[in-house]
């Protein structure tokens, strides 16, 4: 783990007050079996565990800090002081952080470090989703410090637990028709000069290697050209294929296509490669544009992506009032969007649902579920021909 992952939490100093070295909920000493002596030391060693899961040691760090920066500036209280009445008080704050100015990063801010001045935890109020995710990861934490021996009991232990309902169907995803516009941005963008043509070809890569295989942005970001591998088919013919190491550290390998294979070549050429990868490539699947050969991180991918769906939405209301709806649909894409259309445009297509579900990576069919709305547009078509009221 690097040095400015283990130090999260330099930025804030609490008060010895609201450190948690006494903390009310602060077990007895000689039960514990962590060094720490306060809360952020225990929160780090916590964390620590998720050393070789970088995405999920990100999630989990930025629910702790929040709590953490909650409970000692809104409440005046350690976490290790925390019950259950406050933790009901922290699911409200969740839903609308107040006072905005404090904890909402301001609208079209800039991203920033933990140490600028303009830095802040939330973007804006979380969804029901998120609030649930929130408390599951914090649950996590205080189990794992009563288990540790550094608290005395569990203060979301009392929460209620909710019943297991049918996932919704998915709505964060681009139709056919909201693709198509999405894909016509790309092909309008400028292509005159050298740079023009290095943007504009990144750019198809980019929506090509999303949409084809539908990998999240943090496996874009974290795996390399190296992934991807030939084979010969019973029939003698070459199949590629990548080989992703995905959400949990699982391993999944994933179909390249014809199409994939195409772009991946052009973008190659373009930045002076050979057309394929060999074993061992290290090359980032994405780069950025010039010389540098670096990988781009999840949030720059995140902008790149954005940026089309904006162009997108702003040329849909170029065409009138009638197409506000679907500018309004597409400028709230966001770079996950694309996996959710993969997996939506592929089980339209008639793709196996087994094949999505392991192209995909998911840990359930149920997950895989939620991407088919054949079904109900079948539902609504033989509603819609046999029941009428027949004024």
């Amino acid at each position: 783990m690097s040095k400015s992952a283990i130090t999260a939490f330099e930025y804030f100093v609490a008060a010895t007050e609201v450190d948690g070295s006494a903390g009310s909920n602060r077990a007895v000493s000689p039960s514990s079996v962590l060094g720490a002596t306060n809360d952020v030391e225990a929160i780090k060693a916590w964390l620590a565990t998720y050393i070789d899961r970088p995405n999920t040691f990100a999630s989990y760090r930025r629910e702790a800090e929040r709590l953490l920066l909650w409970a000692n500036i809104e409440l005046g209280k350690a976490l290790s002081s925390l019950n259950h009445e406050d933790m009901l008080r922290y699911q409200h704050f969740l839903s609308d952080p107040q006072p905005q100015h404090r904890w909402v990063l301001a609208e079209n801010a800039a991203k920033v470090a933990r140490n600028h001045p303009d830095w802040r935890p939330f973007a804006g109020p979380l969804s029901s989703s998120s609030q649930r995710q929130a408390l599951t990861v914090l649950h996590g934490l205080f189990s794992w410090l009563v288990t540790a021996g550094y608290l005395l009991a569990n203060p979301l232990a009392l929460n209620r637990k909710r019943s297991r309902h049918n996932q919704t169907r998915m709505v964060r995803y681009l139709s056919p028709e909201d693709w198509t516009e999405v894909k016509h941005t790309i092909e309008l963008l400028p292509q005159e000069t050298p740079r023009d043509i290095e943007h504009y070809l990144r750019y198809r890569w980019i929506f090509t290697l999303l949409y084809l295989t539908g990998l999240r942005v943090s496996e874009v970001s974290n795996n390399t050209m190296g992934a991807f591998f030939s084979k010969r088919d019973h029939a003698g013919r070459v199949r590629w294929w990548m080989d992703i190491v995905g959400k949990g550290e699982r391993n999944r390998t994933v179909p390249a296509t014809a199409e994939l294979m195409t772009e991946l070549a052009n973008y190659r050429e373009s930045k002076g490669l050979s057309r394929y990868p060999l074993a061992n490539d290290v090359t980032p699947l994405v780069m950025p544009i010039g010389k540098q050969s670096k990988a781009l991180s999840r949030a720059a991918l995140h902008l790149i992506v954005k940026r089309i769906f904006t162009l997108t939405a702003a040329r849909l209301r170029e065409k009138g009032p009638d197409y506000e709806a679907e500018a309004q649909h597409i400028e709230q894409a966001s770079a996950h969007w694309l996996r959710h259309t993969a997996g939506s445009h592929m089980l339209g297509n008639k793709v196996d649902l087994l094949h999505v579900r392991d192209t995909l990576g998911h840990g359930s069919i149920s997950t895989t579920n939620r991407y088919l709305h054949s079904a109900d547009e079948l539902r609504h078509d033989s509603t819609q021909t046999a029941h009428k009221i027949d004024w």
